[in-house]
């Protein structure tokens, strides 16, 4: 009896796990940390690592791209055919700091397979084992379908800074952006909602934040002999921190909410659909009660709301005991979590804008912002999005769900210089520890992150001419 693609596809994945295994493990022990420059040459290390790997996969292009700090690896393979369209594959091979001293059971960078279920190591999940279940995917999808090359142009770029905060990423898409020029992003640096619960994520916030300084007098002064009479710059940022939200917890700097993307009713029931402990998220949040915008579930504020939060507040003495004075100045930083539809840099002006109208007579301030993150949301019926929801459904066997991430990533840059709409596609579940001791991946999802990988191909060259 012939084989089904699906059976094919699992045929291929059993055949080939052991081998997968032992080279993603060959991987892991490569200490690839971006933030220690003790690693530098383990980070190039496991970018030609990387880069050999894929040519041994089959990509006819494989190269490390170097950049002022890291190197990326970028890799291409061809579809041959003209109205296929052109996938763009994000990663990162850089991992977090690890040490057996922060807590871990075994040596981070010595992969264990525990229990026959989970393989324990730094970067099993984030994100080398999420990169990697990309070579046995599209391998498989070869062998179930007969072809020589990818029913897409598939396309991967893997960064190296991505834990370090990603300082070189945008100049280098923008460098070689003929050369990354794609269709759809597909993200492989996220996860799901549970092991139970398959989801893909359609979008993430944007961030823009700043520093501001408050200055008052030139010195601290005394506050019985000047009190009362100068402006207290402590004081003034108090003001500012009261005044940057309303009774509802709404942002009050004028135009923030102009032109978001509102939830639609479909996003908002989808939401609501999924198993939301509430109690446990506080739990998790070390946290004792909810607060946010009026008229939105806890969900539906960090995943599609956009905020205002106080990250810092200084100024004035902080030792024991008293000290009567006016301090000279105050400082606050500030980080405005973005949605689609808002522009950083139009949000920064409008912040400045708010901050001088609020500073009185007698108080100078500075205010600076860091480089900004743009929001990515991709639609619901977006054809790309279905392709990569009927995929992971033909994986799991079951319906997929969706999410989005509160957080932001670099993934925002590739849309912004790309012009492409971007996915997510990763099988982590929150147990997994990212950045935590112990970090791990489960097996079973993994694979399923395989075999979702060798479907997703020719689903989306099927449907992308007749749906986009």
């Amino acid at each position: 009896m012939s084989q089904t693609p699906d059976s094919a596809v699992r045929a291929f994945i059993d055949d080939h796990r052991a081998a997968f295994l032992d080279d993603l493990a060959e991987w892991l022990r490569i200490p690839s940390v971006s933030a220690q420059p003790a690693h530098d040459g383990d980070v190039r290390r496991s970018a030609e690592w990387l880069a050999a790997k894929l040519t041994a996969t089959g990509f006819p292009v494989a190269e490390v791209w170097p950049t002022p700090g890291a190197p990326a690896v970028f890799a291409e393979w061809p579809s041959g055919d003209p109205q296929a369209p052109t996938v763009l594959v994000y990663g990162h091979h850089d991992v977090q700091p690890a040490a057996r001293e922060d807590g871990w059971d075994t040596d981070p960078f010595e992969p264990v397979v525990v229990d026959g279920a989970r393989l324990h190591a730094r970067g099993a999940a984030d994100d080398k084992g999420q990169v990697f279940f990309h070579t046995l995917g599209v391998r498989a999808h070869l062998a179930a379908t007969g072809r020589t090359a990818p029913a897409v142009n598939l396309k991967l770029l893997i960064e190296g800074e991505e834990e370090s905060g990603s300082p070189n990423f945008r100049d280098l898409v923008e460098r070689e952006a003929a050369r990354l020029a794609a269709d759809v992003v597909i993200v492989s640096d996220t996860g799901m909602w549970s092991e139970t619960t398959p989801t893909v994520c359609t979008g993430m916030r944007g961030v823009a934040d700043c520093e501001v300084e408050l200055f008052g007098p030139d010195q601290d002064i005394h506050s019985g002999a000047f009190g009362g009479a100068v402006p207290n710059p402590a004081t003034v940022a108090a003001r500012l921190v009261a005044a940057l939200h309303d009774e509802d917890e709404r942002v009050t700097v004028p135009g923030f909410y102009d032109g978001i993307t509102e939830l639609s009713d479909r996003e908002r029931e989808l939401i609501a659909e999924l198993p939301f402990d509430e109690a446990q998220w506080l739990r998790t949040a070390k946290s004792y009660g909810t607060l946010g915008e009026a008229g939105y579930s806890t969900l539906e504020r960090v995943w599609a709301r956009p905020t205002a939060e106080l990250n810092g507040i200084g100024g004035g003495y902080q030792g024991p005991g008293g000290k009567t004075i006016i301090p000279r100045s105050a400082q606050l930083k500030l980080s405005f979590r973005l949605v689609s539809g808002q522009d950083p840099y139009v949000i920064e002006a409008a912040v400045k804008d708010w901050v001088a109208a609020r500073i009185p007579a007698g108080i100078r301030h500075e205010i600076v912002f860091g480089a900004p993150t743009r929001p990515c949301l991709t639609p619901l019926d977006h054809p790309a999005l279905q392709s990569v929801a009927r995929s992971m459904g033909r994986a799991f066997g079951q319906p997929v769900r969706y999410t989005r991430e509160g957080g932001s990533g670099p993934a925002a840059d590739l849309q912004d210089v790309l012009g492409a709409p971007v996915l997510f596609l990763g099988i982590s579940v929150p147990s997994d520890g990212w950045h935590a001791p112990n970090e791990k991946v489960e097996l079973n999802l993994l694979f399923k992150g395989v075999e979702t990988a060798a479907y997703l191909w020719g689903d989306l060259a099927e449907h992308w001419n007749a749906d986009a």
